[in-house]
């Protein structure tokens, strides 16, 4: 017999009535498991701590060591922590959608389904142009074209670009947008912060040379304790800039090409043996089997794809987008297998 299905993100997955079904867990509690396995991640809870730990230090050190001391009598001051917090305050939600959005977790059946018939005729399957689908078998379920199975989330993810320990979730087709903007302002956080401390250090600097340190040292902190914060601020503004500025800039790569980090070492994997194969062997490379990758879009529509179709300045902000698709992005490719 014939078995049809379709699935919709806002939707789960439907089977006949007459498909063979074997006895276990229903979805919904192993659904329930997989969440709190994902959230039970010790390095992910220790990545969320450290990340909040992080922000809250630098907001703490600009105002109290930074701003205050230098700019007290400027209206600079108020002006550079108004940016300084509000950048923090989108960091800071932008992280926030991307640890509690679905990622684009395959949904589960209600109850587990025998695919023993149905890995047997995995030959079949391709020769039918069912290319993509393909069956979970830790989640025993179906999956979409461009879907990989997390072993922290254990979950099948849409468009899985990799398990990030500081969201404590994956990063896939529904929160790679939250997880960019958080590199992004993070990234601007890092920056900002690099400048105000070099430049309250210059002043810092001119007044012991002009003569006000004997003034100063009676208002402020001993000067050992404000070096201490400046160079730790420093320290951790360096180290995460510089990191995520190579992963944000990695995540844009990943979005233009329309290849994740999976599916690009994936990629290689293929070449790589398929020019190993055509050099052990006198069969031409072009003669080949070929697997045929899915099919490119114009590099502005894979970015609406992930950031929505508003408007640029809209991409900056954790605002929820529609996808491209009316209704959500529906699976149109139905598998036809035989069980």
């Amino acid at each position: 017999m014939n078995l049809l299905f379709s699935t919709v993100l806002e939707g789960s997955f439907k089977f006949p009535s007459d498909v063979t079904r074997k006895r276990g867990t229903g979805g919904g509690a192993r659904e329930k498991m997989a969440v709190l396995r994902c959230r039970r991640d010790p390095c992910g809870v220790i990545c969320l701590i450290l990340t909040y730990f992080s922000v809250f230090y630098a907001d703490y050190v600009v105002i109290q060591y930074v701003l205050i001391p230098a700019y007290s009598d400027s209206v600079w001051c108020t002006l550079h922590g108004s940016v300084f917090n509000l950048i923090l305050l989108l960091l800071l939600a932008c992280h926030s959608k991307a640890v509690f959005s679905d990622p684009g977790m395959v949904p589960l059946p209600d109850t587990a389904i025998d695919f023993s018939d149905l890995r047997s005729q995995s030959s079949r399957m391709n020769e039918r142009g069912c290319e993509g689908w393909t069956v979970c078998s830790r989640c025993e379920t179906y999956r979409p074209p461009r879907a990989h199975h997390c072993r922290v989330c254990q979950r099948c993810i849409r468009r899985m670009d990799h398990h990030c320990p500081w969201i404590n979730n994956c990063v896939g087709e529904l929160n790679q947008k939250y997880f960019i903007q958080f590199l992004f302002y993070t990234g601007m956080a890092s920056l900002y912060s690099m400048v105000l401390v070099v430049s309250a250090w210059v002043w810092r600097i001119r007044n012991e040379r002009g003569g006000d340190a004997e003034k100063e040292s009676e208002e402020t902190p001993s000067k050992h304790l404000i070096v201490a914060h400046y160079i730790i601020l420093l320290v951790e503004s360096v180290l995460f800039g510089v990191f995520v500025m190579v992963i944000f800039y990695d995540q844009l790569v990943s979005i233009i090409t329309d290849e994740t980090p999976i599916e690009q070492m994936r990629n290689r994997l293929m070449i790589k043996d398929r020019a190993s194969s055509s050099s052990s062997s006198s069969t031409p490379s072009s003669q080949l089997p070929h697997h045929p990758s899915h099919t490119r879009k114009p590099k502005l529509a894979l970015l609406r794809e992930v950031f929505g179709r508003g408007s640029v300045f809209c991409w900056l902000l954790p605002l929820h987008s529609s996808p491209p698709s009316v209704g959500g992005i529906t699976y149109s490719a139905l598998p036809d297998y035989d069980v």
